[in-house]
């Protein structure tokens, strides 16, 4: 993708280890198409009769805080967190299938980010990352949690440090410590 002065830079998708792409999702998601898929945040599970009302794809192209060009794909997925039509949690397969048919017309990159956008229609969306699917008592359940902001170079800064530090001089018996 190319900056405003037309330079090249890759999109990131290193995300956080607790962070999943939707192909992560899909993939999971592809082996239980019948169980129910429950999705949990802010200590509670959305109610059965959920909707996906909206999905949308983005390509980003940033300068972070400390001037770094940066480019990444997101999803953001939509959920309407209400209780409707006596219905129940919606099926993992019939989940997939709107992100199937959204990519019949949308372009849908496999390794986007992937953020959910929740709210029950009163109070305000909020923006949630997932993680890894869990196959718990015949349901398919999602964990979703705050998405909160950060600073990229502290970040990258804070990996590196810990790199040093795990793969740094030798310990007093003359062995690194990572290895």
């Amino acid at each position: 993708m190319p900056t405003p002065d037309n330079r090249e830079f890759a999109g990131s998708t290193d995300f956080p280890g607790d962070d999943i792409s939707i192909g992560e999702l899909l993939s999971v998601l592809a082996e239980h198409k019948d169980k129910p898929l429950l999705f949990s945040y802010g200590g509670r599970t959305v109610k059965p009769g959920y909707h996906v009302t909206e999905v949308k794809a983005g390509a980003f192209a940033a300068l972070d805080c400390g001037a770094n060009p940066e480019a990444w794909t997101e999803l953001f997925i939509q959920l309407w967190d209400v209780d409707e039509d006596q219905r129940t949690h919606m099926p993992a397969g019939k989940f997939s299938a709107i992100i199937r048919k959204v990519s019949e017309n949308v372009a849908l990159d496999p390794g986007a980010r992937l953020t959910f956008e929740v709210s029950d229609g009163i109070a305000a969306i909020q923006l949630h990352k997932a993680s890894m699917p869990v196959i718990r008592g015949g349901e398919v359940h999602v964990a979703l949690s705050p998405r909160a902001s950060s600073c990229k170079p502290r970040d990258r800064w804070l990996v590196e440090q810990a790199k040093a530090s795990c793969c740094g001089p030798a310990k007093g018996d003359g062995q690194p410590c990572c290895g």
